[in-house]
């Protein structure tokens, strides 16, 4: 401390402390127009207000650095779906030609053919056509998990019932032959896009209608569901269920519960749904009990 620069003013006695002893950044002390006899404790109260404004320092630096760090980790994240979702487009386009070309070369060499196979013959050329029609079908759900992360919501309340009508609808067109008791809630409000949240409803819906597939009464409910003030819906089947302790797999793309041979899926459906739910700022969970059925509950912000 350079005393003589105080000499020619009126400062007769001074206490100075250091802000951080051990690497000091700065000093805080106080000073008297007359000579004083400091007493310790005051020199004390000195140090503890230096060492508080030291914490406070290097908390703000703690800060500064973290909230850095987390504008590198989110650029990075972004950038990560970025290169994701066009990796996911381009793989869906460009295969997209060869796998038409193996679809025709299978169908015309059935029609023109197929007579003439063995059953081995005509077993391997099953096999390929499913190969492709499940090729054809991943395809189609990669490019709705990038179109979802592509898409910003714009969001309006509407009654979710009539679009469930219309979902179930075309599962019974497609299977005319099954008996499914489905219990619609009428009104559903929600407030959210209808675009994506159909995309949603049509995954949890069909997955209720696939994993009841096996049972002789089978019975689906769309049912209004609320969580936290949040508004939504429940999809709840009596289906096949799953073991709750493999739960946390259950929205991972590519990743599913029940073999192939149990029930044919591309195990993308759930991941979009997550997808569609995350983009409206919303929650989803399920509960399920093997061969007991399972629920998802799907919780929207309100508008």
């Amino acid at each position: 401390m350079p005393l003589d620069a105080y000499r020619p003013t009126f400062v007769k006695s001074l206490v100075m402390v250091p802000i951080r002893p051990d690497d000091p950044i700065g000093a805080i002390g106080t000073y008297w127009a007359r000579p004083q006899a400091l007493a310790p404790e005051r020199v004390a109260l000195l140090q503890a207000l230096a060492d508080t404004t030291s914490v406070a320092m290097e908390n703000v630096t703690l800060v500064n650095d973290l909230e850095r760090r987390v504008r590198e980790r989110t650029t990075a994240l972004e950038q990560a779906n970025e290169a994701l979702e066009a990796f996911s487009v381009s793989v869906s386009h460009d295969l997209r030609a060869p796998l038409r070309a193996v679809q025709g070369f299978a169908q015309l060499l059935d029609e023109r053919a197929g007579e003439r196979l063995d059953a081995d013959g005509r077993h391997l050329l099953s096999g390929v056509r499913q190969a492709a029609g499940r090729m054809d079908a991943l395809m189609d759900e990669l490019m709705k998990l990038a179109q979802v992360g592509r898409r910003e919501p714009v969001c309006r309340s509407f009654d979710l019932a009539p679009m469930a009508r219309e979902v179930v609808q075309r599962l019974q067109t497609a299977e005319p032959g099954r008996r499914v008791h489905v219990d619609i809630a009428d009104p559903l409000p929600v407030h959210a896009d209808p675009g994506l949240l159909r995309l949603a409803l049509e995954n949890l819906v069909g997955n209720a209608w696939k994993y009841t597939g096996r049972r002789d009464e089978a019975h689906i409910a769309v049912q209004p569901w609320a969580d936290d003030g949040r508004s939504g819906f429940c999809v709840r089947d009596n289906g096949a269920g799953f073991d709750m302790a493999r739960a946390e797999r259950l929205f991972e793309p590519f990743r599913r519960l029940h073999s192939e041979d149990e029930f044919s899926g591309t195990g993308i459906g759930l991941a979009i749904v997550r997808r569609v739910v995350q983009q409206h700022g919303g929650r989803i969970h399920a509960e399920a009990r093997p061969g007991e059925g399972a629920t998802f509950y799907v919780a929207l912000p309100t508008g």
